[in-house]
């Protein structure tokens, strides 16, 4: 809820120019935005894409992309780090179903174990 209240401050008015403005040029005056979320964060927050300067992602978004392609990762592979990171998401997609992230008892430890298991 944090990051909405950032997003939806009023902006300063400036005056106009011909000249154009690139995503790059307002990203260094007012922080970047998550090309995925769009939220707004100081630049030295966020992760680049090495050859795209322009795309920016917010650390929860990154987080998110590694956990996707790490699941892409080991839909090929066999043995036994894949099949407990498969049994483990499909443990975290059954927390999440039945709301158990949101327990007032649980849901804290829940999250907080998310975020050190793939």
């Amino acid at each position: 809820m944090k990051h909405f209240r950032r997003v939806l401050r009023p902006r300063r008015l400036e005056a106009m120019s011909a000249e154009p403005i690139t995503a790059v040029d307002q990203n260094d005056r007012r922080g970047a935005q998550c090309w995925c979320c769009g939220s707004l964060e100081a630049p030295d927050r966020m992760v680049l894409l090495g050859d795209h300067p322009e795309v920016h992602l917010c650390l929860r978004c990154a987080h998110f992309v590694h956990q996707q392609a790490r699941e892409i990762e080991d839909e090929g592979r066999h043995g036994p780090g894949p099949f407990a990171r498969d049994q483990l998401r499909n443990l975290r997609a059954e927390v999440m179903r039945r709301g158990w992230h949101q327990n007032r008892f649980l849901g804290g430890t829940l999250r907080w174990l998310g975020k050190y298991l793939p």
